[in-house]
């Protein structure tokens, strides 16, 4: 607990945020989970079974006693949709925390960020604990923290696409200028990615995809929990300068020839 991750005021050790969709099932899932070393995961509202909490849910494989469920509005193409579904998460007892998802492109899935920030502000003013995805843009993700967001989460690559950071230079810009946590929300594909992304400064990373559809998603996570914890204690550290050419690693005073 030297370093830990504080958003809106709530303390979690671990720094790696996971989620709860594509597993081959619940039992690997929860076994994932337990690997990751996570406090928090991210939950669809749209994917719990609200109506007959009797049958079986993605819930009843989740330890609330040891894991934070935080409510997303994945699916949700307008400002309206997300703040009915938020509003749905907190009715139904999930969580007044909401990670906010509007997306604006059904192909590249890349957010609505004029609609984000619409319904960012509508939700904080309703007392939510607001976390929004949106693009590696510094300008939106200042905009969003002048809106109330508790964090701000842009993405390192498209959804799903495993590509790791693109545009690592925006990451460290977001950083730089934020109050809040900066959370890198999609794109990785690996344990690397992770450990960049927290290299460049970030205060966590969310995956879903690089875990859940790994051939062996239960070691994935594993390795995706060490990854976060070495590129944190890397960026705590502080890496040395980059030169354009080599620097000796020995002293040279002393040796034969030299004066």
């Amino acid at each position: 607990m030297s370093d830990p991750l504080v958003i809106a005021g709530r303390t979690f050790r671990s720094r790696l945020i996971v989620g709860t969709g594509k597993y081959p099932s619940h039992a690997v899932m929860a076994d994932a989970h337990r690997a990751s070393g996570t406090e928090m995961v991210t939950v669809a509202v749209r994917r719990v079974n609200i109506t007959d909490r009797s049958k079986e849910s993605l819930l009843d494989h989740i330890d609330a006693s040891q894991i934070f469920m935080l409510p997303n509005t994945a699916g949700c193409y307008t400002a309206d949709e997300a703040i009915r579904t938020a509003r749905l998460g907190r009715e139904v007892g999930l969580s007044n925390w909401v990670k906010l998802e509007v997306i604006g492109d059904e192909q590249t899935l890349f957010p609505d960020n004029v609609a984000l920030l619409e319904a960012t502000r509508v939700l904080v003013g309703e007392g939510f604990i607001v976390l929004p995805y949106t693009n590696d843009d510094p300008v939106i993700c200042r905009k969003l923290e002048e809106a109330g967001a508790a964090a701000v989460m842009p993405l390192g690559a498209p959804i799903g696409s495993g590509l790791g950071i693109q545009n690592p230079n925006n990451i460290r810009i977001i950083k730089a200028q934020s109050h809040v946590p900066v959370i890198v929300d999609a794109g990785v594909g690996t344990a690397s990615d992770a450990a960049i992304a927290m290299e460049l400064g970030a205060d966590g990373v969310l995956m879903n995809s690089a875990i859940a559809l790994a051939q062996d998603p239960v070691a994935m996570a594993a390795a995706m929990k060490l990854a976060v914890e070495a590129g944190r204690m890397a960026y705590l550290a502080g890496r040395i300068a980059r030169r354009e050419f080599a620097v000796p690693s020995s002293p040279v005073e002393g040796l034969i020839g030299r004066t």
